[in-house]
């Protein structure tokens, strides 16, 4: 806290009792609404300079202020709770949740532009709002999405790499060897092979974290298309909007997936550097790693059932309790029994919990309000919501949870499955599909600040064993 503090006596912006302390949302604070400039590599270009200047002040100043001790929990535990690294786009409070840009998910909902009046935030929005620190006017996120459609072409050689794998290979496998072949394409690696000067590193990256953002869908949905649907590949719409156009490509056009698309990718867009899958990224960016390279990076992380196929493992697991009980409509004794059977097994209840948060995901309850206004009579929603009254208080008993509350995969799958999308081994490619939009304005800052090759120390056990000795001795 004692450093988010400074950033803000540093950039003599006033600080108001409660409000969320980044030092993201010190950017956003500088303007509130962006400029007229409906091109934003212009407006990217204009906020660089001033941020340049921050960071190095801020290393001048402030570089000896000690942000908290490490503990050997913190060594043998993943290294939980460290502050050790910067990360612009978000913020995960423990009470509150994500905070993009200082904004609550609620409060983004309000005041990003949507396809129309009263709908969901548009992912182009959310984009322009993590890589500015701004909230962006309609003209300039329709202006963001025809530039992502036009660029948005992917080559044949990008296919023809997928179609290289068995068709039973995993659909984040194919997925990421899409995107892994895009990478031939790299115009940072071109410009670096080529010479260009340190300070304009951010540029090509900019190039290329837009192209890659704009071509992930096309190749996420031939995945899903060559997987699950016989190969009959569905074209882009060039008058549809990014989530709209994703959802499209998939072979999903109802209105109200539509909306749900655009909820899901920005929702999922971005959630603090500490998770794996932003980590991973951040960490293989660092050595000067092109953006492709370092969004594989991130998938093959996001791949892991504790990370991104915990919603995939969601619906497995509501489907099992329907299949034993025979019905989803399940009374609340019979929903005991089997929270308790899948304890006792030495499983979790998948869902549940979180490595940060203490209350309930808001982003599960962003996705419960969207489906108890367009889906509240689907049993599997129901039964979701039963859920939600009878896990928490079972964990709670056992005082073994630090979180007992719903997380924001508790609800996501049965969305998907109301709606058609029923794959659930293809969930965790939407979630990929997602954050790129966190990972790739993180990258470009990366490079324009000037972030140096992540090095962390490491110790052997003996060492760790000798330090923790001395230090109780003293």
């Amino acid at each position: 806290m004692a450093f988010f503090r400074s950033v803000y006596a540093l950039s003599k912006l006033p600080f108001r009792v409660g409000q969320h302390s980044n030092i993201a949302n010190s950017i956003r604070l500088l303007q509130t609404e962006s400029s007229g400039n409906n091109d934003l590599y212009s407006e990217l270009k204009e906020l660089i300079p001033e941020q340049q200047e921050r960071v190095k002040k801020l290393k001048k100043d402030y570089g000896h202020v000690e942000l908290g001790k490490t503990t050997v929990d913190m060594v043998l535990g993943g290294m939980r709770g460290m502050t050790a690294s910067l990360w612009l786009g978000s913020s995960v409070d423990p009470e509150e949740g994500v905070r993009f840009r200082g904004m609550s998910i609620p409060e983004c909902q309000k005041a990003l532009p949507a396809a129309a009046p009263g709908g969901e935030p548009l992912p182009e929005a959310m984009l322009w709002l993590l890589l500015t620190g701004k909230t962006p006017s309609k003209a300039q996120v329709d202006s963001l999405s025809q530039e992502l459609r036009s660029r948005a072409a992917v080559p044949d050689y990008a296919f023809k790499a997928i179609d290289a794998l068995p068709v039973e290979a995993h659909a984040m496998t194919q997925f990421a060897t899409g995107v892994m072949a895009l990478q031939v394409q790299s115009e940072f690696q071109k410009a670096y092979e080529s010479g260009i000067a340190k300070s304009k590193y951010w540029e090509p990256t900019y190039e290329d974290c837009m192209n890659l953002i704009a071509r992930v869908p096309a190749v996420a949905a031939y995945v899903y298309r060559r997987k699950y649907k016989d190969g009959n590949f569905i074209p882009m719409d060039d008058s549809l909007d990014y989530g709209a156009n994703y959802s499209h490509m998939l072979g999903f056009d109802d209105p109200k997936m539509l909306e749900f698309m655009r909820l899901y990718i920005t929702m999922h867009s971005d959630h603090e550097g500490g998770n794996v899958s932003a980590h991973a990224a951040h960490l293989v960016g660092s050595p000067l790693s092109d953006p492709y390279l370092t969004f594989v990076a991130a998938l093959n992380g996001l791949a892991g059932p504790l990370h991104g196929l915990a919603n995939q493992e969601v619906l497995r697991w509501i489907r099992h309790v329907v299949q034993e009980v025979g019905t989803p409509h399940i009374s609340t004794e019979q929903l005991k029994d089997y929270v308790h059977k899948t304890l006792n097994s030495g499983q979790v209840i998948p869902g549940y919990g979180h490595g940060v948060l203490r209350k309930t995901d808001p982003r599960y309850t962003c996705l419960r309000e969207f489906a108890l206004k367009h889906l509240p009579d689907d049993p599997l929603f129901l039964l979701v919501s039963k859920l939600k009254e009878v896990v928490p208080p079972i964990l709670t008993q056992l005082g073994k949870v630090k979180n007992p509350w719903p997380n924001v995969d508790a609800d996501s799958g049965i969305l998907f499955n109301y709606f058609g999308l029923t794959e659930e081994s293809y969930y965790t490619v939407l979630f990929g599909v997602s954050r790129n939009f966190g990972i790739g304005p993180q990258l470009i800052w990366d490079r324009a600040l000037g972030m140096p090759l992540e090095r962390p120390k490491s110790v052997t056990l003996e060492k760790l064993q000798e330090l923790s000795a001395k230090a109780t001795s003293s």
